[in-house]
């Protein structure tokens, strides 16, 4: 009988490696992917020794579509049993579409729509033979927003979104189940923490330490959620999203949006 694995993308830092260290804490085995030279041998090695589970990891840039094939080359070839999917790594950005990089928007959707759309398919058959496995899709508020500044990273996690909730229907039959998480700030890095600390006191109760967001959203995916908002102000501004007027939501967001002391671009990658 084969081991089960959680297969964790982008799991070198933030939102991915507080969901890796769940996984663990959980005792269950891991396959990391990071992209190289983001600390993921290191990582491995500290899971390994304090939470006492198997790791490996691949060191891979999945905004290179043969990358999907490679890792799912690794999963066959190793025979490892992948019982938990989680599309976690993505790519942020902020700031005027006419100013994004051509360059940049490609690898962006590649990463954040190609890569857990392929990823997912390679390892179809793999989850299938789990006999019961679960899909996690790191999605955003974003998704359900029409925010400036944030129309192509928006319109990429509507996808998954939307993605997730078709598969989810499609994959019932063979006893896999896809959960969507659909957080809104997380204190990932430093500069996301200074960030966040520059918008309105509402918007500051919005964000969430990625460790407490980890577990919320594997709680999610064991209990086969749909779509999960975690954080009790996020459900709140979701029901409210609802009632408020169109003119007043705008207003809102063009001016948390304005309030970022930043150059008019930032590009953040969290693979």
């Amino acid at each position: 009988m084969k081991t089960n694995y959680a297969l964790v993308t982008g799991a070198s830092q933030g939102f991915g490696k507080a969901l890796a260290l769940e996984f663990a804490n959980r005792k269950i085995n891991l396959l990391l992917i990071a992209l190289p030279n983001s600390g993921l041998p290191e990582l491995s090695n500290f899971i390994k020794q304090i939470y006492g589970v198997d790791v490996r990891y691949l060191e891979v840039d999945l905004s290179i579509g043969q990358s999907s094939y490679f890792i799912a080359d690794y999963v066959n070839s190793s025979t490892l049993q992948i019982k938990y999917l989680v599309n976690n790594a993505g790519v942020l950005s902020k700031g005027l579409f006419e100013d994004l990089k051509d360059e940049f928007i490609l690898k962006q959707i590649a990463v954040n729509v190609t890569a857990p759309t392929l990823l997912t398919k390679v390892l179809l058959e793999n989850l299938k033979a789990s006999g019961a496995a679960s899909i996690l899709n790191i999605s955003s508020m974003a998704s359900f927003f029409f925010l400036p500044k944030k129309q192509v990273y928006g319109a990429t996690k509507a996808y998954l979104t939307s993605f997730s909730k078709s598969l989810r229907k499609e994959l019932k039959k063979d006893n896999i189940s896809v959960t969507t998480i659909c957080p809104g700030g997380l204190n990932t890095t430093t500069r996301l923490c200074y960030q966040n600390r520059l918008v309105s006191w509402i918007a500051q109760k919005t964000v969430l330490n990625p460790e407490d967001a980890a577990k919320i959203a594997i709680k999610a995916m064991i209990k086969t959620e749909i779509v999960v908002v975690p954080g009790f102000v996020n459900k709140c501004l979701m029901a409210l999203d609802k009632l408020l007027p169109g003119f007043i939501k705008d207003r809102l967001a063009n001016r948390e949006i304005n309030k970022f002391a930043i150059p008019k671009l930032e590009e953040t990658n969290h693979q």
